[in-house]
């Protein structure tokens, strides 16, 4: 097993396992980030190399802990990946403007949160990768997705920021759009109502986020968008 180590902010029951679950299977020890403990135990069960992390993404002091205990007990992170998002539908007319900013401190904030700390950890060793979820809503607002696409869009902004700033520092910064729904718990549909393949296999996706952090520096990339092959766009 390696000694390095990875952190993945934003863990549920989907792509945040998985995507856990796969640096894992790489060797790597993972550190899952996530309010609720109780959960992140139940997904880790057994395994001694996914560990959880109570944190809450919004709160400076409890990302900044948590990436410190993180160093000092599992390793140099060498990956850090932000998972997390929040989305309250509603069209204007109807958004509490407390769920606007519940959304964008979720889904925006936190990110920058995540990727300041990871840069700082990262810099003076000139090596880590820092990857991003976004989705559709990060380079399209629908009707009734704007507490989705605000924060989205803020993250895309940030992801390039960071990549333009952190990459000739030798941290590779990748923002991943996600332009479909992700087979899980919460967006599971069967294959008769939405076809073979039509969503979007967690443990598919997840293999890309490996393929993302071993790009060599000679050929990275900064944005890529994936979806299933039957989505349109």
């Amino acid at each position: 097993m390696s000694t390095e180590s990875v952190v993945v902010a934003g863990v549920g029951p989907g792509l945040g396992f998985h995507i856990a679950l796969r640096f894992a299977d790489i060797g790597l020890k993972v550190a899952m980030l996530a309010r609720n403990e109780a959960k992140l135990r139940t997904l880790a069960g057994n395994r001694a190399d996914l560990i959880p992390y109570p944190c809450d993404l919004t709160q400076p002091e409890a990302v900044t802990t948590a990436f410190e205990r993180v160093e000092a007990e599992l390793g140099p992170i060498a990956c850090a990946v932000f998972n997390a998002g929040a989305y309250r539908p509603g069209g204007l007319l109807e958004i509490a403007p407390q769920d606007f900013e519940q959304c964008w401190r979720v889904g925006a904030f936190a990110g920058f949160l995540v990727v300041q700390q990871a840069a700082k950890l990262m810099v003076p060793r000139a090596h880590g990768t820092i990857l991003i979820t976004g989705a559709t809503a990060s380079v399209r607002g629908g009707a009734r997705f704007a507490n989705l696409a605000a924060p989205k869009f803020a993250l895309r902004a940030i992801a390039q920021s960071a990549a333009r700033e952190l990459g000739p520092k030798g941290i590779h910064v990748a923002h991943i759009i996600i332009d479909g729904q992700v087979r899980g718990p919460r967006y599971d549909s069967p294959v008769a109502d939405r076809g073979p393949d039509a969503m979007l296999e967690p443990a598919r996706v997840a293999e890309v986020y490996a393929h993302l952090h071993a790009q060599p520096r000679s050929a990275w990339t900064q944005e890529l968008d994936l979806r299933p092959w039957s989505e349109k766009f």
